[in-house]
């Protein structure tokens, strides 16, 4: 008589999945959702509606009936679109046929992008902090995340010369992230042509991250992608949550060459077939006026930039100054608390929740980060808040 032996479900479970933390981010807001009259300045979303004329294209959609399957590539119209405004903002040209594809958010293309690439134990190198799902989805597709500290004592620029610090025979692809979260930094034209020719000259694939492009404060928005020898080896992902405020429409794209492009497609089509057509149609009409939309948005985030950087100051909490995206990266390594410490208790005591830095990476320790994004009164009365912890556990 046989005997059978019941395994239990955590042994069901894959291997990497094991291995993987949770998002440090939604941890902590966890915590947060458990609590009344919290300001919070944590998550990554911007504090405005979506401009009305683009619900009111999704409304108009609806109406009409668009609730079916679109291309697995999406909408030739969004793609077309998508097109010239690339080549309008970025100075590149992609085939709306065969270059773009239309993604469920940009977290999608991402993963798309190297599901498409990665073979086991490839390397996929990126810089530190940076955005959370960066390494969980390398190690999600059998890669070797190598992640490459940056510092405040560089304003959290990535040069060429940490990248090649890292480089080995199994190096396959560099990710960027600029304007950066959760940092605020970018990097100057000299930077982006390092890399480039550090690419170039070990044959890297980039994987660039242009999500906040548009919110640059001090300078156009410039790609790696259009730099000579660079837009055939670079997968281009944008999208339209932060810089349209269409987080919830979940809306992406990559622009590659159309090998990448046919290979993510495929992985795209067995996966998610298509992004919803509802926010397909929104897209359309986000681009149809995309300068003006944006402009109100960027003015605001300036202003609110420039309060928190100057108040942060104030109170001796040195802070690099933000030059895109909606994040300040203040350090509170002086405070004798580590960043998750620091987060909780002014959480508990001021009702004011930021992000600890180890949740970007072990390189995100002694650092806090603080969403600008949320209303001007709102942050005026955190950094209030904020003044009055560190005055009651002595400065």
């Amino acid at each position: 008589m046989s005997t059978s032996v019941s395994r239990s479900p955590r042994n069901f479970i894959a291997g990497a999945l094991h291995e993987l933390p949770r998002s440090g981010i939604r941890d902590f807001f966890d915590i947060v959702s458990s609590m009344s009259d919290v300001i919070s300045l944590g998550v990554g979303e911007p504090g405005f509606d979506t401009p009305w004329h683009i619900r009111e294209a999704a409304v108009f959609a609806l109406e009409k009936g668009a609730t079916g399957y679109t291309s697995n590539r999406g909408l030739l119209k969004l793609r077309g679109a998508i097109s010239q405004y690339v080549a309008r903002t970025f100075g590149l040209a992609y085939d709306p046929k065969e270059e773009i594809l239309v993604t469920v958010g940009v977290s999608e293309a991402l993963d798309l992008a190297l599901r498409a690439i990665i073979d086991p134990g490839d390397e996929i190198l990126y810089h530190e902090p940076c955005y959370v799902s960066y390494g969980p989805l390398i190690r999600l597709c059998h890669g070797v995340p190598v992640a490459i500290p940056t510092g405040a004592d560089q304003s959290f620029r990535l040069t060429a010369d940490a990248v090649r610090a890292r480089l080995t025979p199994r190096s396959k692809a560099l990710i960027l992230n600029f304007p950066n979260n959760p940092t605020g930094a970018a990097l100057s034209p000299q930077d982006l042509r390092d890399l480039a020719a550090l690419a170039v000259e070990h044959d890297l694939l980039v994987i660039t991250d242009e999500i906040y492009a548009e919110l640059s404060y001090d300078d156009e928005p410039l790609s790696i992608a259009s730099l000579p020898g660079m837009k055939e080896r670079t997968i281009f992902l944008h999208g339209f949550s932060k810089a349209w405020a269409m987080t919830g429409f979940r809306i992406g794209y990559a622009c590659s060459p159309p090998e990448l492009s046919e290979a993510m497609m495929k992985v795209h089509q067995y996966t998610m077939l298509c992004a919803p057509i509802l926010s397909q149609e929104a897209a359309v009409e986000a681009l149809r006026t995309p300068e003006s939309d944006i402009a109100t948005m960027k003015s605001a985030y300036r202003t609110h930039r420039n309060f928190i950087h100057s108040a942060l100051e104030e109170m001796g909490i040195p802070c690099c100054r933000p030059a895109g995206a909606f994040y300040a990266f203040p350090s509170i390594a002086g405070f004798g608390m580590g960043a998750k410490d620091f987060a909780v208790q002014l959480l508990q005591e001021e009702r004011v929740a930021v992000v600890p830095g180890t949740a970007f990476g072990p390189s995100g320790e002694g650092f806090i980060r603080c969403s600008y994004a949320t209303a001007l009164d709102d942050i005026k009365t955190a950094m209030q808040r904020l003044n009055a912890f560190l005055q009651r556990h002595g400065r």
